[in-house]
């Protein structure tokens, strides 16, 4: 009796032990229980075969894409063992077909495809039972269906004939499909009993619990069925499938492929699928779909059914997406989550790997994430998340950029302005970095004296090339001219509007066919009253860029100060009929036609001006479209904060040479009235935020290993 009571406690612990695949223990247990009891021969060999083999492959690991081997004197022993174990046919039904299941396997590592497909029809793997079976077996039958799907992969199909082909992939994508649900099942199976064990036995102290792996066969299982659909052209299928994986119940051992795939689902969200295409995943498929090759016709639902399937999420209260960016978004907060609780941040040697791996997994993570917040100007949301980014960016100047760039599209400049410095810390020969620094400093910020600071930095970095020179003397003459409007002396001011007019004459020679560079030369001539040097200049700018709404503004308000009216009105309707909204425009078209047609035509252009306003409110009114619905709302506030910047004025009671001409000039400064030129609704040709654009230069287009998706938007914002 106490022999039967410890054989019974062996196999136990044995299957156990297969259970969680800690195969260097069976050896020691097989032993004993030969010990115990006689008649264990043929599953002592079984076992002894199972356990080299599965170390055997703990040692030599298989990689997705790699062959077989062939022969190996330790897979010379399995053979040994599950072929005494089958030969002398003593074992029971049930651990015979395991037998046959380990031989099918060895086969297939040792790169004999048709004999392991011979073993599996033997063994007949699809009426397998899945339920009231322990642990162990659910794993070895989900490697069966793996292996098998392997196989057929390997081997070439004897006939042409494309119905035949299309049968043997749809197979080969069954067997993985089964592999991979009976995977998930086996894997929630395991959890359950080792969390059992842990409750109902007090673990010794410094005793650790077994970390459950995978393995390349259940990996195979559980990630080789949608690249088979994505690579056959079945979207919707491969879709399906990342949500099948994505809703089972969740274990220790998939939490990293849960990520992997989360974040995969969401790049062919994001990337592959528009609104139209999308179907939530409480739906069914559809029968049709635009996303999938219309060469390769096949059904979008399950061909197989299983007796056992994983455990999925269910429940009453569930959230489910409605649109494809939802839905990538609530999986890139998923993941984000996930990266940052097993980020690596450890700085020693040992961890450089896995370190340089954490930080590639969430770098990922917060690129995708910048392309949906990106889409819905949820900058807000954007900014908080690439904070918590921070954790991973020691030296890494990609999340520092990506989280300066979305705190300028948030509308935190001064603390984008502060992470911008580390930027240039980090990459200190980029000048378009010191550049988007002086912009924010030039506008709602203020701040000359640091504006003056990064754009003689531009102009020390620009000495590799002219272009970045150039733009460097654009942005330094832009900080003169502002801080001589700031100047209270009048010989300040002088100085550094001379200042500012050397820093433009260095910029348009640098860069002559640059229009800005020749528009804000003529503009500085227009506020220092040279008014033909300054007509020379705008007429270049306008040859180089013909719709400029700027330059054919400030060409007008030359040809008003030579009293040149009806010139300077006709100018104006022809950029109106470009911009049909520009309120500046309007503006001085009113001013114009009060001197040339009368204050009834100006009467006409003012209500037309309401009009347009009016409607413009009730587009962007807060309390009817939320907080941060759309780019509208950040369009009128930006425009507000420039609308308060006080930039020079060309009028001077000195020089002018015609009281009307002076009068148009004091009540809006050329420099001003370019500033505050807004468009409600802007034309395809224009920027909405002309003067940011026209300052600063668009730095989309300089090459880099990680241009930032915000950069452009930022940059003409």
């Amino acid at each position: 009796m106490a022999t039967k009571k410890a054989g019974s406690r062996l196999e136990t612990e044995i299957e156990r032990c297969r259970s969680e695949c800690q195969w260097e223990r069976i050896p020691e247990l097989v032993k004993q229980l030969s010990a115990k009891l006689i008649a264990n021969d043929d599953m002592a060999e079984l076992l002894l075969g199972e356990s080299k083999l599965e170390q055997f492959l703990k040692e030599n690991p298989f990689k997705q894409g790699t062959s077989p081997r062939g022969p190996r004197p330790k897979l010379t022993e399995v053979r040994k063992h599950l072929t005494a174990a089958l030969d002398r046919g003593n074992l029971k039904p049930e651990f015979l077909q395991e037998a046959n299941l380990i031989m099918a396997k060895l086969n297939y590592v040792e790169g004999d495809y048709k004999e392991a497909l011979n073993t599996y029809a033997r063994v007949e793997v699809d009426d397998l039972h899945l339920v009231a079976v322990p642990p162990y077996r659910l794993r070895m039958i989900a490697e069966a269906y793996s292996t098998k799907g392997l196989c057929l992969e390997k081997l070439p199909i004897s006939s042409s004939t494309s119905n035949l082909h299309t049968d043997r992939e749809q197979e080969i994508i069954t067997c993985y499909e089964k592999a991979g649900d009976i995977a998930l099942l086996y894997l929630q199976e395991i959890e359950k009993v080792i969390i059992t064990n842990i409750q109902n036995r007090s673990p010794k102290p410094g005793s650790a619990v077994h970390e459950q792996e995978l393995g390349f066969f259940l990996e195979t299982g559980l990630q080789r069925a949608h690249v088979l659909y994505f690579k056959n052209g079945n979207l919707t299928r491969g879709v399906g499938r990342f949500r099948e994986i994505l809703r089972a119940v969740e274990t220790r051992t998939t939490q990293n492929l849960r990520m992997t795939i989360a974040r995969q689902l969401a790049e062919i969200l994001l990337r592959g699928m528009c609104e139209q295409s999308y179907w939530n995943p409480l739906e069914d498929p559809p029968h049709q779909s635009p996303l999938d090759d219309p060469l390769r016709k096949g059904s979008n639902t399950k061909n197989y059914a299983l007796s056992r399937r994983p455990r999925v999420y269910t429940g009453e209260n569930i959230f489910c997406p409605q649109e494809n960016t939802e839905e990538a978004l609530l999986l890139l907060l998923i993941s984000e989550s996930m990266a940052n609780r097993d980020a690596v941040l450890s700085r020693i040697p040992e961890h450089k790997n896995d370190r340089i791996i954490s930080l590639q997994s969430a770098s990922v993570v917060y690129d995708l994430l910048t392309i949906a917040l990106g889409r819905r100007g949820q900058y807000e949301m954007l900014s908080e998340c690439l904070e918590r980014a921070m954790k991973f960016a020691f030296e890494e100047f990609h999340l520092w950029y990506q989280f300066a760039l979305s705190l300028m599209a948030a509308g935190k400049s001064a603390r984008a302005v502060k992470v911008l410095k580390e930027c240039i810390r980090l990459k200190p020969d980029d000048a378009t970095i010191p550049l988007l620094a002086a912009k924010l400093c030039m506008g709602s910020l203020h701040w000359l004296e640091e504006a003056e600071r990064f754009a003689k930095t531009v102009v020390d970095v620009g000495d590799k090339t002219s272009e970045f020179k150039a733009k460097g003397y654009l942005a330094l003459g832009l900080t003169y001219s502002l801080q001589a409007t700031d100047a209270s002396l009048r010989g300040m001011q002088e100085v550094l509007q001379r200042k500012a007019l050397l820093a433009f004459q260095r910029a348009h020679s640098l860069s002559p066919t640059d229009h800005l560079a020749a528009f804000y030369l003529a503009l500085q001539l227009a506020i220092s009253r040279q008014i033909p040097e300054a007509l020379g200049y705008v007429r270049q700018a306008l040859q180089l860029q013909g719709d400029d709404a700027n330059s054919l503004h400030l060409l007008a308000l030359l040809l008003s100060a030579q009293k040149h009216y009806h010139d300077a009105l006709n100018i104006i309707d022809m950029a109106l009929s470009e911009y049909p909204e520009n309120f500046i425009l309007l503006f001085s078209k009113a001013k114009l036609e009060s001197l040339c047609r009368g204050p009834d035509e100006a009467l006409l252009t003012c209500k037309h001006m309401l009009q347009i306003w009016k409607s413009c409110y009730n587009l962007t009114n807060p309390s009817d479209s939320g907080r941060g619905s759309s780019l509208l709302d950040r369009a009128i506030a930006d425009r507000r904060q420039l609308n308060t910047i006080t930039l020079p004025d060309f009028s001077d009671p000195e020089t002018a040479t015609d009281t009307s001409a002076s009068s148009l000039s004091r009540t809006e400064s050329p420099l001003h009235l370019f500033i505050s030129s807004q468009p409600s609704h802007p034309h395809p040709k224009s920027d909405t935020f002309a003067w940011p654009h026209v300052a600063y230069p668009d730095c989309s287009h300089v090459p880099g290993p990680h241009t930032p998706p915000l950069c452009k938007l930022i940059i003409s914002s």
